[in-house]
Order: structure tokens, then C-alpha cells, then sequence
């Protein structure tokens, strides 16, 4: 097995032998463009910085400094590549698009579940975990996490629209007006570029759980072996609306674990910085050393379930959530 190293992103990914480097970044949940995969469209062209690697069409040896394709091209030792097309966290910029609703349903009490279109789907790039913003005339962006898969065919939002939030209430009434709708994505650096080389814990409140239910079908999709253990807290047991999802997981991925945290469980005590949700999580008995933390929440769940994690060794660059960023303490 070979280390490949990706410039100037600097993902790294391993292939097995005789195996190209296509297949081996897509097994590793790494985005190249690609189309032939036989080596005409020459759209998986990388340079190649160092190492041994030979042409599977011609059976040579390709000189380091000399391009590639790599759809044709085995790796012999480590390599490294120039590929300005693959880029890490956080470093797609954000554009705007004209989104078709496809579809507008109500799956709780309060949250609805939408699909959109986006044109030239292949061509708009985004990672697990990122979120978008919903432009409407005369109003503020109102953010939302993608819940769907980098490679799925639509984007999934989970929008939380009480009668009494009206910014919300707002974007549904567009979303459900026949229109198309202004969008600007990708956003968020808390997002998964690769398959990450240690085990997760995902920790979702509320309709958090769109951005974790993108990290997990992102990462049924690729070659990941090590665990991953989904907390999902909410206030009432109807809160959690797309249980039995998050239960199917469970059922059917021998390395996923579900564990739900409900306020109702014992008599609604849900404290204002969700103790009782952290506390589910310190009790897990994860090695936190060799764990890898995402959290979706408000600004007092995450900064307590961090100083939590850290305190019991949790490395803190271990830890990704969006509030750092947008919510950074002072």
C-alpha cells in the first residue's frame, strides 16, 4: 500500500497494489474531476512531484515533473502530485446558482425537508459537512447545512420553521412559491475533504443532524474502517425527526452507533448549555486521543462539549464545528 499526497491541498490517501489513483482517491471519498476514465478527456491530470509511478497504457515509467492521468497511472512508492483541481477544507469558494425546488415536505412538527436542483451538478463542488445560504430580495443570507452527500444528485436542507421564526417561515414561503431560488455555496471549514484515518464522534442538537447526515452517507460511500458514533439531542422525542434514519444506520453498518439523547427521558431537564447531552458523550469511553469530534449545535452546546473533550485529552485540533468560526469566543 502507497501514501499519496495531493499539492497544494495536501490531502493525503492511500492505494492498494494495482490499483489507479482514481479509483484510489474515490475509495478514499476524494473528489477529482473525471469523465472517460480510460485517459482521453484528460481531466484527472496531475503532475508528478515525486516518487515512482508507471503508465498503465504504455507500461513505462512516468519522470517525475511530467504529467499524468490518473485513471492511467499506478503508484510503485509514495507519491506526491500537483493537482490545482482537488481542493482541502474550506478552500472552494463560494458561488451563486439558480436552484429548481424539486420537492418541499414536512417532516416534523416544525421541520421541513427540501430538495433543490442545481445546474451542471457535476461541476459545483462541495464537501461533507458544508452549508449554503438562501438569498432572498430584500432580506438577509439564512444559512443552512447541506444534508445530502457530495455525490448525491440534489441538495437536501433540513429547515426548522416554527410559525413564530419568521426568517424561516420566510424561505419556506419561497421555497414553496413555484420560483427558483438564489443560492451560494459552498460554505464551512468543519467539513471532511477525505475520509479521516481515526475513528468519529459526530454530535448533533436540533437540526444539526443535517450536516452529520451528510458526513455519514459521505462516508458509507468510501473505504472508511474505523467507527463512527452519531449523539443526536433534542428537547422532546418528536424533535428527532428522522429517527428512524439515524436507526437504519445502525441496523445496518456494523461500524456506526446511534445513540439518541432525549430531554423527555428524564422529565424534560434540559439544561441551557445541553448538559445533558454532553454528558452522554464524556460517558461514551471513546480514546480521545485518537478520536476525531464533530459538532453542530448552538454556540453553548459546542464551546461546552469542547472544554469538556479537551479536558479529557481530546487533541484540540481534533475538534471541528462551523461555530468556531462564525461564533468565535472573544
Amino acid at each position: 500500500m502507497t501514501r499519496i499526497r495531493l499539492q497544494p491541498s495536501g490531502i493525503v490517501f492511500q492505494a492498494l497494489e494495482k490499483e489507479d489513483l482514481l479509483s484510489a482517491a474515490a475509495s478514499a471519498g476524494i473528489r477529482v474531476p473525471a469523465a472517460c476514465r480510460n485517459g482521453v478527456c484528460e481531466i484527472c491530470e496531475a503532475r508528478l512531484n515525486s516518487g515512482q509511478a508507471l503508465n498503465t497504457r504504455n507500461q513505462q515509467p512516468i519522470p517525475v515533473g511530467q504529467r499524468l492521468m490518473m485513471c492511467r497511472t499506478l503508484a510503485l512508492t509514495d507519491l506526491e502530485l500537483e493537482i490545482p483541481a482537488v481542493m482541502a477544507s474550506g478552500q472552494y469558494q463560494p458561488r451563486k446558482f439558480q436552484a429548481k425546488v424539486v420537492d418541499v415536505r414536512s417532516i416534523s412538527h416544525d421541520v421541513y425537508r427540501v430538495a433543490l436542483a442545481l445546474p451542471r451538478r457535476r461541476d459545483i463542488a462541495f464537501h461533507a459537512g458544508q452549508y449554503l445560504s438562501v438569498l432572498l430580495p430584500g432580506a438577509d443570507p439564512c444559512y443552512f447545512s447541506i444534508a445530502s452527500s457530495p455525490a448525491a444528485e440534489n441538495i437536501e436542507l433540513h429547515i426548522q420553521a416554527s410559525p413564530d421564526w419568521v426568517s424561516a417561515q420566510k424561505v419556506i414561503d419561497a421555497l414553496t412559491s413555484g420560483q427558483d431560488v438564489t443560492v451560494e455555496l459552498p460554505h464551512g471549514k468543519a467539513c471532511l475533504s477525505a475520509a479521516p484515518e481515526k475513528s468519529l464522534l459526530l454530535v448533533a442538537a436540533g437540526t444539526g443532524f443535517a450536516q452529520m447526515k451528510s458526513l455519514v452517507e459521505y462516508l458509507k460511500e468510501t473505504t472508511f474502517t474505523h467507527t463512527v458514533k452519531l449523539f443526536w439531542g433534542v428537547r422532546k422525542h418528536e424533535d428527532m425527526y428522522l429517527r428512524s434514519l439515524a436507526q437504519q444506520w445502525h441496523e445496518d453498518w456494523d461500524a456506526f452507533t446511534f445513540v439518541p439523547v432525549v430531554g423527555d427521558d428524564e422529565d424534560n431537564d434540559w439544561g441551557g448549555h445541553h448538559d445533558q447531552l454532553v454528558r452522554a458523550v464524556l460517558a461514551s469511553g471513546a480514546d480521545w486521543r485518537n478520536t476525531e469530534v464533530h459538532a453542530s449545535g448552538s454556540p453553548a452546546m459546542v464551546y461546552t462539549l469542547m472544554d469538556a473533550l479537551l479536558a479529557e485529552g481530546l487533541p484540540e485540533g481534533a475538534f471541528f464545528s462551523d461555530v468556531l468560526e462564525y461564533a468565535p469566543r472573544a
